[in-house]
């Protein structure tokens, strides 16, 4: 079957595959993968599909099908706008729209994207609280009339480009949660900026339904979401005492994970919270913008290795993929595990189990003396031609490629597979 591209519009269900696992913590050789079927069909793709060896994205809808039934089960009542910026890829934002998402834009081109799968304008938030004004006329155009705000001069442009706007006013989280990428610094209203903002939309005669807030990507602790929440209810409080109409959402943002469980530790901090802060509020409705939740485990990279070097014990090795690729892990608390595939040197034994590992380093492609993907990574002898196999590539990774000296992130496609979902 034909790979999709980036600009792809439709998913193409490749044959059925065994559930995805989590990779293991330390890596190993001496045991065989449980998705050894994932393996066979990156296989068939690299022997049938890849003439030129480019890097390429495997995307399993399966594991997308699974994370929506994790989140609907952990958080029934709130709805999911997935954040397009985490990873915009079409093909995954038609299995998002399938599944029921709704969507956080950030700009012009995201909405552009989620429309074009035919998504409604009701479905997604412009949750940027700074937006160019080309932006602001493209959303009025387009009937996108839910955005964020956390400025009086936000207030001004949306009053003067888009007055048929509904407003969430963004606060700042009172505790970020020990995330790996803090928002609170750039985006977020001040407790004693909060009443000026409400009055500023009051005055402009813009009418504000809602809070939001975010406590920043990849967070580690979930208490974070309670005192987030907390902040809100107070904001909710503030708007009655000056005489708004009654909020009626709340925005709880991103910061969620699928590793480990601090994803059911946090939904179940956000349904005692929403309980106990928002218990007697009805006609509340309750969303948040999840992206590296849905993103990050449906992606797998496969990486062609394109140069080798030894000196001593240490084994260097070059792929065609790097830090200004996909491999942003320099902004990384987590990185992903690559796993060997000698499909060229070695098909009999491709994962190379039970062979013995060495030190080794992997550079990316450019010329960039820091494009140093995996420092002190043990692996086995691998030989030009043979490929490294990455899971959990799907969250801000070429979402975040570059052109940086001519290596073009376009040219990886992505082959769309269908695992049974867990």
């Amino acid at each position: 079957m034909a790979p999709q591209s980036t600009n792809s519009k439709k998913s193409t269900l490749m044959p059925l595959l065994s559930a995805a696992s989590q990779p293991p913590s330390t890596p190993k050789y001496d045991s065989p993968l449980p998705n050894n079927t994932l393996f066979d069909f990156i296989q068939s793709i690299i022997v049938n599909k890849q003439e030129n060896k480019e890097p390429f994205y495997v995307l399993d809808l399966g594991v997308v099908a699974s994370l929506m039934n994790r989140w609907t089960r952990n958080l029934p009542n709130i709805r999911p706008f997935y954040a397009v910026k985490c990873n915009p890829d079409a093909s995954f934002l038609s299995a998002m729209a399938a599944h029921g998402s709704n969507f956080d834009c950030a700009s012009r081109a995201e909405i552009e994207a989620v429309l074009s799968l035919g998504v409604s304008p009701d479905c997604v938030i412009f949750a940027n609280p700074c937006k160019p004004v080309p932006h602001i006329k493209y959303a009025a155009e387009v009937g996108v009339n839910l955005t964020t705000f956390d400025s009086e001069f936000e207030v001004l442009k949306i009053r003067k480009h888009h007055p048929n706007c509904e407003l969430l006013i963004r606060i700042k989280a009172p505790d970020d949660g020990d995330a790996s990428f803090p928002l609170s610094k750039k985006y977020g209203a001040l407790p004693e900026e909060v009443e000026p903002l409400l009055r500023a939309a009051q005055a402009a005669q813009l009418p504000v339904v809602g809070v939001s807030f975010h406590i920043g990507s990849g967070a580690r602790r979930a208490d974070a979401y309670r005192t987030a929440i907390e902040a809100a209810r107070k904001v909710f409080d503030t708007a009655a005492h000056i005489g708004l109409s009654k909020l009626r959402l709340l925005n709880l943002g991103g910061g969620f994970t699928s590793r480990g469980q601090l994803f059911e530790a946090a939904a179940e901090t956000i349904n005692a919270a929403v309980t106990e802060y928002f218990g007697g509020e009805p006609g509340l409705t309750v969303m948040a913008e999840p992206g590296r939740f849905f993103a990050e485990s449906v992606f797998t990279l496969a990486t062609n290795i394109i140069g080798k070097r030894v000196r001593g014990e240490v084994r260097e090795y070059w792929i065609n993929d790097g830090i200004h690729g996909s491999m942003n892990f320099r902004y990384f608390q987590y990185v992903p595990l690559s796993t060997p595939f000698a499909c060229m040197s070695r098909p009999e034994n491709l994962m190379c189990h039970g062979e013995m590992t060495y030190k080794s380093t992997v550079f990316g492609p450019t010329c960039d003396a820091s494009d140093v993907v995996f420092t002190e990574h043990q692996l086995p002898e691998l030989q030009l031609n043979d490929w490294l196999i990455i899971p959990n590539m799907g969250s801000y990774t070429r979402a975040l490629a570059s052109y940086f000296n001519g290596f073009n992130p376009s040219t990886s496609l992505t082959y769309v597979t269908y695992s049974k979902p867990t």
